[in-house]
């Protein structure tokens, strides 16, 4: 960890104004000092709350004065992905469109972290839709990465990823359904987690006349370290706000609490998705630890024997998710797009077309398979605790905001890969509606962050958690970047 105060975890945070070591109306003017300081060179916080975190700040340290304590976030400042609901401000999925939609409440989430006491003063930028692993659109523009302002921070909960590595806050408060929290965290060299599907409500994380819960979409923390991931996720995991009142969740502690008790799985690299060299030595490093430590490492052990096949699942029920969502006109014009396709266009576009204008018993069908899949991870799981695997196939790339997503190239070990093939990586979990935690585990040559994900089986949340933060003990967890310091 970095010297500074502006790298604490948000556990510190709260401890120090618990103790009175400094107030909550300081620890946010710590945090916006820093946000005009930094945030113009990485444009990661798009939109403030100012008067009402003020306020909120005021009113916690009135209640700590008369021995009120709100919750384990009591006093302290944080920012939030754009695409929340925040009273008082724009939710605008970075759409033109949305720019005058206001929200009158908090996202259901947004709300659990304010009733323990978290001050919500920002929220942070995202691709548009939340459809790319950069973070650019028409209203508020591009964020950077703050290891190269010339690369991305990951999506599309990028701003949110740059702005916990630069300091400029806490905790934050993303979303997930293709790698969302998981990009920025390996790109920003920060933590994540993808909870299981269903265990945090998505009300408030939507556009208007889309606010039906989506398939695969999760909602999920970013923090420095491990166990602010463990504290986010235990405040904002409930039920749908209809569903609460009569639904209980309890997640299993931790199948086992030290390392020489896992039992690893590691899968390197993949046809469909080929992987950076130094990123698999990274993640056979982290495995290496691991084994060092007594636990048991596997290279060969895979859930499921047809990975084409299960990735071509995901991309359709993915399209179909992310397809329902789009306006009228948008939709309209891909169906008239897909109806143009040969039968023999496997492209990456003919996939996402088709799987937007699929018909419900295709989705069904799709569905029927998933349920397949899911089963045979949940077998794969009696014999291992987590998989490691890498989160995408290359470090930070550069920023591209000229080629088409669908036309976009990366360089892999020096050779040009397609920018999409990456989705592989980020359905193995989303699927199958497993947890996955993102965790720091070094850097590249040129010194750009890299990440492992930790999958984990349904509902073991705390299990990949533990992971993060028994593997950061042993070979160092976050480190900020130089130049924001």
């Amino acid at each position: 960890m970095a010297g500074s105060p502006a790298f604490d975890s948000a556990k510190q945070w709260a401890e120090n104004i618990h103790a009175k070591r400094l107030s909550s109306v300081e620890a946010l003017q710590f945090h916006l000092e820093r946000v005009n300081k930094f945030n113009p060179k990485l444009n990661a916080i798009v939109a403030f709350n100012l008067d009402r975190a003020h306020e909120r700040a005021l009113a916690a340290d009135k209640a700590l004065a008369r021995g009120e304590i709100w919750g384990p976030l009591h006093g302290v400042p944080m920012t939030v992905k754009e695409s929340f609901d925040v009273v008082g401000l724009a939710t605008t999925w970075g759409v033109p469109a949305l720019r005058d939609n206001i929200a009158r409440n908090n996202a259901a989430p947004v709300d659990a972290l304010a009733r323990n006491g978290a001050v919500v003063f920002g929220k942070t930028n995202v691709p548009v839709f939340l459809t790319d692993w950069q973070t650019f659109n028409p209203i508020y523009g591009t964020t950077c990465n703050p290891w190269d302002l010339a690369r991305t921070p990951g999506g599309s909960s990028g701003g949110a990823g740059a702005a916990i590595a630069a300091g400029l806050t806490p905790l934050e408060l993303g979303s997930d359904i293709g790698a969302s929290i998981r990009s920025p965290a390996h790109n920003c060299g920060v933590y994540g987690h993808k909870p299981s599907f269903e265990i945090v409500p998505q009300a408030g994380h939507s556009i208007p006349g889309a606010e039906a819960p989506l398939d695969m979409l999760v909602c999920g923390p970013l923090a420095r370290t491990a166990d602010d991931l463990e504290l986010a996720l235990d405040i904002v995991a409930s039920a749908e706000p209809e569903d609460a009142p009569f639904w209980t969740l309890s997640l299993p502690p931790p199948r086992v609490r030290q390392l020489r008790d896992f039992r690893v799985a590691i899968w390197l690299e993949d046809e469909c998705c080929r992987v950076d060299s130094r990123i698999q030595e990274l993640i056979s490093s982290a495995a290496k630890t691991v084994e060092a430590a007594g636990g048991l490492v596997d290279e060969r052990a895979r859930p499921f024997s047809d990975s084409k096949a299960a990735h071509a699942l995901y991309v359709q029920l993915l399209r179909g998710a992310t397809g329902a969502v789009l306006p009228t006109d948008l939709f309209e014009s891909q169906r008239r797009r897909a109806e143009l396709l040969s039968d023999d266009d496997h492209s990456y576009l003919a996939k996402t077309l088709r799987g937007v204008v699929q018909t419900h018993r295709s989705w069904f069908l799709a569905h029927e398979q998933r349920a397949a899949l899911r089963r045979q991870w949940n077998a794969f799981f009696q014999s291992f605790d987590v998989l490691l695997c890498p989160v995408a196939a290359s470090a930070a790339f550069l920023h591209d905001q000229q080629t088409e997503r669908p036309f976009r190239q990366i360089q892999v070990n020096g050779r040009a890969e397609n920018y999409n093939d990456q989705l592989f990586w980020a359905g193995l979990a989303s699927l199958a509606y497993l947890p996955t935690t993102v965790a720091p585990i070094g850097s590249t040559s040129d010194g750009l962050p890299v990440g492992v994900q930790i999958i984990g089986a349904y509902m073991q949340d705390k299990t990949t958690i533990e992971f993060a933060r028994l593997l950061g003990a042993e070979i160092g967890g976050f480190r900020a970047p130089p130049k924001f310091l």
